[in-house]
């Protein structure tokens, strides 16, 4: 069973930058694509980005793109998020998933 553990969340002033985390432990992390997505509170949650195995295809959700960028490292099991010119509505807790195992999740908040 694989397990997910993000970091890297925090407080930020609009237009400022965040770089999350995500490591990956229990098997084989380079063979699978990983995504991003968030809950903001009181709303559903959302596809954030999402890379393939090989970080050569990515995709990002309308709100976030020129904006984020999501990558990986396989070699450290890790994939990441840069986040820049944050906006107050990306305020939400951020998950990464591969398959169907999500984890824990990283609270960023942006103020205004």
């Amino acid at each position: 069973q694989v397990q997910l553990v993000e970091s890297g969340g925090g407080l930020v002033q609009a237009g400022g930058s965040l770089r999350l985390s995500c490591a990956a432990s229990g098997r084989a992390f380079s063979g699978y694509g990983m995504g991003w997505f968030r809950q903001a509170p009181g709303k559903e949650r959302e596809f954030v980005a999402r890379i393939d195995w090989s970080g050569g295809i990515k995709s990002y959700a309308d709100s976030v793109k020129g904006r984020f960028a999501i990558s990986r490292d396989n070699a450290k099991s890790t994939v990441y998020l840069q986040m820049n010119s944050l906006k107050p509505e990306d305020t939400a807790v951020y998950y990464c998933s591969v398959g169907n195992v999500v984890g824990q999740g990283t609270q960023v908040t942006v103020s205004s």
